[in-house]
This record gives structure tokens, sequence and C-alpha cells, in this order.
């Protein structure tokens, strides 16, 4: 596969708004999706930078989401900017990247779209029982499976009009990669 899809344009080259053109992956989902894992190997095999999202989490979301106590749209917003933030200061620099990010609402994706540069979602999807049960096998993770119901409410699926792909995650992350891949190299 030509891996120069998701790479950076050449220098010099901008993209309409006038910065540099980069091509953004956020691989997002609700908690037990394997969205670090996927990122991951997205980037180990695009040669992209990656993030966590995690890590742009204030202190205040990490205790409130550890508490048990599911995050507002309010308590996002700031987490959210950081990583559109993080996403521009990349293109600007020349570089595409993939982050992790849950991006549950519509809202909450175009608010990363906004960063400098293309920016495409990877959903991954399953179902709440294969869900729950990943999440309740991992240890060290700040969020307890108690949120995931409220992840799931918040969920809105890319609509037809999001540059997107939906990928079912009970396939293993090499196939889904290899399917993003696939997808990344049809578009």
């Amino acid at each position: 596969m030509d891996t120069d899809v998701t790479r950076p344009a050449p220098a010099g080259h901008q993209d309409d708004s006038g910065h540099r053109s980069a091509e953004h992956l956020v691989v997002m989902g609700v908690a037990g999706s394997g969205k670090t894992t996927v990122a991951g190997r997205l980037a180990a095999r695009l040669d992209l930078v990656l993030a966590e999202a995690d890590e742009f989490h204030p202190a205040a979301n990490i205790a409130k989401m550890s508490a048990g106590t599911p995050l507002t749209d309010a308590d996002r917003a700031p987490w959210l900017a950081a990583i559109r933030d993080w996403l521009s200061s990349e293109a600007d620099a020349g570089h595409a990247a993939v982050v992790t990010c849950s991006a549950l609402k519509r809202t909450y994706r175009d608010v990363l779209r906004s960063a400098h540069g293309t920016v495409r979602f990877v959903h991954l999807d399953g179902s709440a029982e294969l869900l729950a049960g990943r999440i309740g096998e991992r240890s060290g993770h700040f969020m307890p499976p108690t949120l995931l119901p409220s992840q799931l409410a918040d969920l809105e699926p890319l609509a037809d009009d999001e540059d997107g792909v939906v990928v079912d995650v009970t396939a293993t992350p090499d196939e889904i990669v290899e399917t993003v891949l696939a997808w990344l190299d049809r578009t």
C-alpha cells in the first residue's frame, strides 16, 4: 500500500485555509474498543506521530472519571480543544498524526475537524457486552467499567457526510489495521 496517502504534503504545500496540508487520523470509540492498540499499530505502519487523548485531560477530568462520574460537554470542551490544538501544531510543522479520542458526539468531532489539515475518523465499534468484558479485563486505567453505559448513551455514530470508516472490533487489531489501510488506499 502507498502510505503517502496519510503523510504530510511536501513542504510549502498549503490547503485552502493557508495551512500546510496534513491528514490526521482520529481513532475513536468508547472505552474498551481498542483505540490505543489500533492507533499505535496504525501510527507504526504509517510512520506517523501518535498521541493518546487521555494525556490531554485536565487532572479534574481524570479525578471525576476515576470517581465514576461521567464527564459533561463542558468538562470535555478544554480537552477537545487541546487535542485540536495539538493536531494543528503537528500540521503546521508539516506532520500528519494519529490520535486516540472517544469523539463520542458529532459536535466533539466538529471541534477536532477544525484542526489544521484534514481530520479523518476511524470508529472502532462493538457490542456493549464485548466492550464491558474488555474493560473488566484491563488494569491500570482510570476509567471504571461503570462509565461505559454513559459513553454508549452519548455515542453518535459517524454520519454519512463525515470523513471516516466504522470497523467492527471483533476483528483482531491487525485485521482492523488492514481494513483501515485498505480504506485509506481507496479514498
